[in-house]
């Protein structure tokens, strides 16, 4: 394994218009924190509403605009997918603030089993 980290930031599921597309990622994302926790990682949860703002500095960014921001703030050669820009975000989000790091309050979370909640 090429990269080794010690925290996983992942964004807090919202509910969708489309109820199965809400499923299928709620499924994904217990995937992802229970691989995170088994190998003793502490996970980290942000709103979209939190990454928005610690990215683009305001909350109700559209998707656009959290790409060009992504490709700014990393110095990337090319715009990332949409997908690829909102993972980037969350994890500038909390390079920026996560776990008390920067500016954005963890004040009144708890851990939980290594997760922030």
């Amino acid at each position: 394994m090429q990269y080794h980290p010690d925290q996983v930031a992942i964004e807090q599921v919202f509910v969708n218009i489309n109820p199965k597309s809400t499923l299928l990622l709620g499924q994904a994302r217990g995937a992802a924190i229970c691989a995170a926790v088994l190998n003793n990682l502490v996970v980290a949860e942000y709103t979209a509403l939190q990454v928005k703002q610690a990215v683009v500095g305001t909350g109700h960014a559209k998707k656009d605009q959290v790409q060009a921001m992504v490709l700014r703030l990393l110095n990337l050669v090319s715009s990332p997918s949409a997908d690829a820009a909102d993972a980037l975000a969350c994890a500038i989000c909390h390079a920026h603030g996560g776990l008390g790091l920067g500016r954005i309050s963890t004040a009144g979370y708890r851990m939980k089993r290594g997760r922030l909640v």
